[in-house]
């Protein structure tokens, strides 16, 4: 003989067949029903709107290659040296060494100024022999004929006075003006002393 179920199962069976159906029934109309806790959860759909689906099709089988260019890496040629100018000197104009100029004379404010430009001691000789021929390197040396003036042979000597209102006595404007004629005409004392080996005159 079957005993009847009690009252309480029968219910408690209702309950539970009624909640399963309900969950499953959420799930089915709503599946992100239970996953919306996370403020950072977002659908699927939404995440993806407009953006255009891509679709791959295969068909049949297929071979990938994968292949580069071939090439060549060299050094890069290096550039060749610059070649140093080279001085007027080297032209054949050459002067003869010149003595060791006096402490104070002319000569030596001449050696000073020659070496501060960057000229060596052939640049020197060049000016020594230069100015010997021209004046003697005398500061009041005057041209009878020409009327050129000082050390250098200004012409006309009032020339000098862009390097000096002294330029009639002082040996330093006049060689500091001499120095500048020379380098602005000629680029160095052997230059000039090249032209007025070939022309008596620079």
């Amino acid at each position: 003989m079957v005993r009847p179920r009690s009252r309480s199962r029968l219910t408690l069976g209702v309950f539970a067949f009624t909640a399963a159906s309900a969950f499953v029934l959420v799930s089915v109309i709503d599946p992100y029903s239970g996953a919306t806790a996370s403020p950072y959860f977002q659908p699927a759909g939404d995440r993806f709107a407009g953006q255009a689906s891509q679709e791959v099709l295969v068909a049949g089988s297929y071979t990938n290659t994968v292949s580069r260019d071939s090439f060549t890496v060299g050094e890069k040629p290096k550039p060749k040296p610059k070649p140093k100018p080279k001085a007027a000197a080297s032209a054949g104009f050459a002067a003869p060494d010149a003595a060791v100029p006096s402490p104070g004379s002319a000569q030596a404010i001449a050696h000073g100024k020659v070496i501060a430009r960057g000229w060596g001691e052939d640049q020197f000789n060049c000016l020594v022999s230069l100015w010997n021929k021209e004046s003697g390197w005398r500061v009041n040396a005057m041209n009878s004929s020409s009327g050129a003036y000082g050390i250098p042979q200004a012409l006309p000597g009032s020339k000098m006075g862009s390097a000096g209102s002294d330029w009639a006595t002082n040996a330093g404007t006049q060689i500091e003006w001499g120095l500048g004629y020379i380098t602005d005409r000629y680029g160095s004392p052997c230059g000039a002393w090249g032209k007025s080996q070939a022309d008596g005159w620079y």
